[in-house]
């Protein structure tokens, strides 16, 4: 194992260094606080006796989807362990209101599936030894992958899983009269599903209409239900979290051939992904030969967002499997189609967002994270290139937004313009912007006074305190997940030497302030003046990389693969520029021995 060390400081920390270090502090003591007044001594949420329907489990696990991920980046092991029994505590409440079974949802689509997920899988990186977690992990894979007799969600001889609404009792072909019953007002301000709904003349169903509900659920489970479409992609990072506990070639094989069976339908559909795939594998064979018009597809009014995030987080979880950059063409094609079709104004390019009957439609700026996720991982010029050419004019990019996203996500285009050498403040500024938004949500919290049984099922996401966008993209060096149910891909993790457990150790704050297809430069700094600290450096959230060398002090040392291990003086601080070769290693979360 290659060690270096640094040597007494006496210069004051850098601003960045003391922010970072303050967050964490913060969002320590936080949690505990969001617990305290959110959840019953069992750790159940203060709320109601009986919530009806499919939907809502996910919102549950959403409000702390972020603590294992927090831990496994230098948070206390308080925030690890209380996430760990507030997970259970989720899973038995939504059992007793009917939406989880078996530890995991009945039944919901993979949008959904995947929010509630990447709780789960962060648990992986906050402490791969925990027997429980495996056996789940597993357990749940065996229901997407033919495994599990309760849950035949996935048909092996046609490659698709088989229904958009799938779980722990299997494909659901058939939508019962109270599952959008949460839903039905909200849904009233969508547009329609359908075109054709009879008695509904305009763009807009009223799903409070009890003749027009009907109608909707009947053509529902006509049409859809019985097809597979692109979000059951993100079932992917379910089977690689299977994979990355046990490197067992059978998953790997299965996320393989599923995206292949995707890259073939996109192949067959022209270079447009259809959305919808019917029972017997033929592209539009339940909606009369048209490849639009599925569940949560181009028609829905999310339109492009749920092709293309399942694309995204599929064709990634690929190349992590085979280092295969090619994986990422189903990404690209679509990316590069609909900018083909876009027209350019002053807010950048606008692209097609749906695809109804009349056409494409609904043109929007292109949101950055589509292709910069694709070039956070490849390097490659060409994903370069598209990044800059939906890039708007100005400085609209090195801009710091206020508040946080639902997945904590909203900066990717200033962290891209970070990296690119053209947004030097960002460290200072996100982290800034970060510890106001973990203020004012406590100070929501400190005068929440309303009756729990009016809450929404999404209050507590709304109101938890951590957040780690700032701390993945400034000391991992990679961009915050795909929400909805991606896996993090960034270039470096860490280990306190001192403490055996994942994460900055105390005082110390890391910044990566370049990345290229082979090299990542980092600054390390230990804040205290008295402690000396000492860290290990991993290639990669699942130990995908492989370290090459490491540049310190203009003095250049080789590195044997899986670890540099750094002894930070007091107050001292260094920059490394470390050589990797990417994807030359077999992920895993088995990282440290």
């Amino acid at each position: 194992m290659t060690s270096l060390e640094t040597k007494p400081g006496h210069a004051a920390p850098p601003a960045w260094a003391l922010r970072q270090r303050h967050l964490i502090d913060v969002m320590n003591e936080a949690a505990p606080a969001f617990v305290a007044r959110y959840t019953r001594s069992d750790g159940s949420f203060v709320w109601r006796e009986e919530w009806p329907g499919f939907d809502g489990s996910d919102d549950g696990y959403e409000s702390y989807h972020n603590w294992p991920l927090f831990y496994a980046l230098g948070g206390s092991s308080w925030v690890h362990e209380a996430s760990r029994w507030l997970w259970e505590a989720v899973t038995q409440q939504f059992t007793a209101y009917g939406q989880v079974h078996r530890e995991f949802d009945a039944n919901y689509d993979w949008m959904h599936h995947g929010e509630s997920s990447i709780y789960f899988y962060y648990f992986g990186l906050a402490d791969p030894s925990r027997a429980r977690d495996r056996a789940r992990a597993l357990r749940f894979a065996r229901m997407y992958t033919g495994g599990d007799p309760s849950a035949p969600n996935w048909d092996a001889e046609r490659r698709m899983v088989r229904s958009p609404i799938t779980g722990s009792r299997g494909p659901r072909f058939e939508n019962a009269w109270d599952d959008w019953s949460t839903h039905r007002a909200v849904l009233a301000n969508y547009p329609a599903p359908f075109e054709d709904i009879a008695g509904v003349p305009g763009p807009v169903a009223d799903w409070n209409d009890d003749r027009v509900y009907a109608e909707i659920l009947r053509l529902l489970n006509e049409r859809q239900m019985r097809c597979d479409v692109p979000l059951n992609l993100t079932s992917t990072s379910l089977v690689t979290h299977a994979y990355l506990y046990t490197g067992d070639p059978a998953w790997r094989r299965w996320v393989l051939d599923y995206v292949e069976a995707w890259a073939d339908r996109i192949a067959a559909n022209g270079g447009i992904c259809p959305d919808n795939i019917g029972p017997n594998g033929v592209i539009g064979e339940t909606m009369g030969g048209k490849w639009w018009g599925g569940y949560y597809g181009w028609r829905w009014p999310h339109g492009f967002m749920t092709i293309i995030q399942p694309l995204t987080i599929a064709a990634m979880n690929a190349v992590l499997l085979t280092g295969d950059m090619g994986y990422l063409d189903i990404a690209r094609v679509q990316l590069d189609r609909m900018m083909a079709m876009g027209r350019q104004t002053e807010r950048g390019i606008e692209i097609p967002n749906r695809h109804t009957d009349e056409g494409w439609g609904d043109y929007r700026p292109m949101r950055p994270e589509y292709p910069i996720q694709i070039w956070a991982m490849s390097q490659a010029e060409a994903d370069r290139q598209r990044v800059e050419a939906i890039a708007p004019q100005g400085d609209a990019w090195d801009q710091v937004a206020p508040g946080r996203g639902k997945g904590d996500d909203i900066h990717i285009a200033p962290w891209y313009r970070y990296m690119a050498g053209r947004n030097a403040s960002y460290p200072e500024r996100l982290l800034e912007a970060q510890y106001s938004e973990v203020a004012r949500r406590l100070d929501m919290m400190a005068h929440d006074a309303g009756d729990p049984e009016e809450w929404d099922v999404h209050h507590w996401q709304d109101i938890n305190p951590v957040h780690t966008e700032a701390l993945v993209q400034l000391s991992c060096g990679g961009p915050q997940i795909v929400y909805h149910g991606g896996l993090l891909h960034v270039r470096l993790r860490y280990w306190d030497l001192d403490e055996r457990r994942p994460g900055l150790p105390a005082h110390v704050a890391a910044l990566v302030s370049r990345i290229a297809d082979d090299a990542v430069q980092v600054t390390m700094t230990n804040t205290s003046p008295q402690h000396t600290r000492s860290v290990r450096l991993l290639p990669g959230a699942f130990g995908e990389h492989r370290f090459t060398q490491v540049v310190s002090e203009d003095v250049a040392v080789q590195v044997d693969g899986l670890g540099l291990e750094l002894c930070l003086a007091p107050a001292s601080s260094t920059t490394l520029r470390i050589g990797m070769r990417r994807y030359a290693g077999n992920p895993s979360y088995d990282l440290v021995e």
